[in-house]
């Protein structure tokens, strides 16, 4: 229908932006999540809220609460080590097939990735750099050329993104990234597996200060 290329539901949109302001820090772990005042703040009826609420339920980002509320999900340590011991086990295995099966215009969508975190780290903009930071991540399981890992990978999508965001020294996350892409772009699979075991320790490291730090 002419007219309708780039229409994005309602439902889609808030549920985007719930999403968002979930993993950019903007909506805090515990914060209420009413269907009434979502409504009037976003200025949408309840209907597209209480489907973007369910969508987030389902990514494992938000908590139902009893009626027309919800909560953002509060993860517990438990919850992390749960999802480190799943990221621990795709990210060994997405990125050595990475480096087996990448393409020129997969290295060039990885590099863009990788410009647009270091460009943000390098100012200091924690949302841009973190977001892609995880864009780098999910090219990099497009790279596997594995379509049973994407799938899995979009199931987690959200919660690996929450977990990815557990760091504060964007810059070091960043050239480890860099240095992870020059391995992918050589083919050389010892490298990365041994970069992608410190990748993984730098994250629990992360993830246990924001623990620590949410405690105090």
């Amino acid at each position: 229908m002419a007219g309708s290329e780039g229409f994005e539901p309602e439902s889609d949109r808030v549920t985007r932006q719930l999403r968002d302001d979930i993993l950019d820090g903007v909506r805090r772990p515990g914060s209420k999540l009413v269907e009434r005042e979502l409504a009037a703040e976003l200025g949408v009826s309840r209907l597209p809220v209480r489907d973007a609420l369910k969508a987030l339920v389902n990514e494992g980002l938000v908590t139902p609460r009893p009626r027309t509320w919800a909560v953002v999900r509060e993860f517990s340590p438990t919850d992390i080590s749960d999802l480190d011991e799943v990221r621990s086990a795709l990210e060994t295995l997405t990125f050595r097939l990475a480096a087996q099966r990448s393409t020129r215009a997969g290295l060039d969508r990885l590099r863009a990735d990788l410009d647009a975190e270091l460009e943000a780290a390098r100012r200091g903009d924690a949302v841009r750099a973190r977001r892609a930071a995880a864009d780098f991540h999910e090219t990099v399981t497009w790279l596997a050329a594995n379509e049973l890992l994407s799938e899995l990978e979009r199931t987690l999508r959200s919660r690996m993104r929450w977990l990815l965001s557990r760091h504060d020294d964007l810059l070091a996350v960043a050239q480890e990234h860099e240095e992870l892409y020059d391995a992918i772009a050589s083919r050389d699979v010892p490298r990365v597996e041994e970069l992608v075991m410190k990748h993984l320790e730098t994250g629990r490291s992360a993830a246990a200060a924001h623990l620590r730090a949410a405690k105090d």
